[in-house]
Parts: C-alpha cells; structure tokens; sequence
C-alpha cells in the first residue's frame, strides 16, 4: 500500500539524494519527474550523468521542436476564441487555427494540428459539447509527495520506507461527461511498440494528480473529487490520436519503477542498459564504461 501525504508543508526536494541522511529533516528527499523517471526507465546509467551529476547533453533538432510545438499548444488553446470560432466554416477555422501558430520551421505539424482542431471543435458543437471543448488544465505544474513503503516492490526490498517528492507539469486535461482526461502531446512518430511507454507516462500524471498539494491543485484549477477514469496521447506528426480507460497494471509499473530508482540510490548502482542502434547517439557514449566494453563494440 502506497501512503499518500496530500499536505502543502513539503520538505525540500533534489536529484542527488542520499538516503543514508533520510531522517535528517533538513536534508531534501528525492525527487522525481516524468522526465526524470522515464529517463531512469530507458537508462540508469543516462539517468545518473544527467540528473545527478547534471552533465550537460547535446540539444538536437527533436529537442527544439519538442519544446517550440509545446509552446504552441498552450499558446493555441491560451488564445482560442469559441465565440469566434462557431461562426467559421470549416476551411475558415483551419486558417483561424493556423493563424494563431507561430511562424516557425515546423509549419507543416500546425497544419495537421490546425486541421485536427477544427475537426473536434466541429465535432463538439455537433455534439452541443462545446463547453468541453477547451482544457480545463493547460500546462499546468503540480507537486506531490508520496511514501512508498520498502516492501512494496518484492524484487527491489528497500531497507526502510521513504517518502518521494513527485513533479510535473500536465500538457492538457478536459472534462467529458463529468470526469477528467488527461492528454499527452508527442512529436515524434506514432509507433505502436511506445504504448507501454505512454501509459506508463500517463499513470504518472494520475498518481500526481490524485496525491497533489491542495495548492497544487487550486494554482491548476483542478478538483479533487472528479475522477480520472481515461488518458490519452496525440502524435501530430503521425496524425494519432488513443484515448482509453485507465490501466491499473501501468499504475503497477510505475510504483514498481520508483522502487527501483530508490533501490539504486540505496545501493548508489545504476546499471547502464545497452543498446547499440540507440547508446551510440547518447550524449554520454563516450564516457559510458558499459558502452566502451569490447563486447559491445
């Protein structure tokens, strides 16, 4: 059982912890966010020379557009005017929506995005649900703590309880029919050997929601009492959109993964997970004992 601490008097929180000063309360406890959780998930050791050491990485062009088409969506649904927009035709709304992207070298993924909006919203105001149709939560950054007790992962024993500090900042959430969905944006290619991945992302959103700080929650406009019962992601650059009911067995992996990363902690090892058509564009291949082992070259 996993014990939640919904108070706003958090302790202070970091990257590099060290559990033996665990019951030191001025000491900060670990902490863990999406990224930093999906990181130590893909590669303990990426894991440890990013975020413990903070060795710097190498920015790419998927980096940038990541970031660029993130700022876009909040901007998008920021400036979006229903009033405007339900008077519009089809085409007139795809330009509108276009229109209120940037002017940047990803305008062919706006396009798809611009084209998807105005099939929902169309959709919506069919459905008379266009009080729906923008998110309740748009970018929003939420802060929780949860305790998670040393036996709870029977593979990863851990020598005492410990509580976690979790952060994150949600994409978007709706409302539909009185509950909330969270949403997802990727911009990479839909593949579908990812789906174990973004449901383990979005059941980090749902433990972080769930268990979030009241302040958390009323700076993001979110009530507690309305429950998630569905997530999803989109990939634009794949024109994919999957919203399904929430997995309890994705819920399970990721409980199951924070054990782990306490586990390597405890044991200060963080083994690196070999992959040669992947390690080779790490930024850190190069340093990479594990990497540089001769079986492997």
């Amino acid at each position: 059982m996993v014990v939640i601490k919904m108070t706003d008097e958090l302790r202070e929180y970091t990257y590099k912890w060290y559990p033996e000063n665990y019951d030191d309360m001025n000491e900060p406890i670990l902490k863990i966010t999406k990224s930093s959780f999906g990181t130590f998930q893909w590669c303990p050791k990426k894991y440890e020379y990013n975020y413990i050491h903070r060795l710097p990485q190498a920015s790419t062009e998927a980096m940038a557009k990541g970031t660029a088409v993130h700022n876009s969506r909040e901007d998008f649904f920021n400036e979006f005017d229903v009033k405007k927009a339900e008077n519009l035709t089809y085409n007139e709304l795809v330009e509108y929506n276009l229109s209120l992207h940037p002017i940047d070298g990803y305008n062919d993924m706006y396009k798809i995005i611009s084209t998807f909006e105005a099939d929902r919203f169309l959709q919506s105001k069919e459905e008379d649900k266009l009080d729906e149709y923008l998110p309740v939560v748009n970018e929003s950054m939420l802060d929780a703590e949860i305790t998670i007790p040393h036996a709870f992962n029977p593979k990863f024993i851990l020598e005492r309880d410990y509580t976690v500090h979790l952060q994150g900042i949600v994409d978007r959430m709706f409302i539909q029919d009185d509950k909330y969905i969270p949403l997802e944006l990727k911009t990479g290619a839909w593949k579908d050997y990812k789906t174990t991945m973004m449901r383990k992302e979005m059941a980090f959103y749902k433990i972080l929601i769930e268990n979030a700080t009241d302040e958390s929650l009323a700076n993001a406009n979110i009530d507690r009492n309305i429950p998630i019962t569905n997530w999803g992601w989109y990939y634009p650059a794949s024109n994919y959109i999957q919203v399904e009911p929430v997995k309890k067995s994705s819920y399970n992996a990721v409980m199951n993964g924070i054990c782990k990363m306490l586990y390597a902690y405890e044991r200060k090892d963080f083994e690196a997970k070999y992959f040669y058509r992947t390690c080779q564009h790490c930024s850190y291949y190069s340093i990479c004992p594990s990497a540089q082992e001769s079986e492997w070259l």
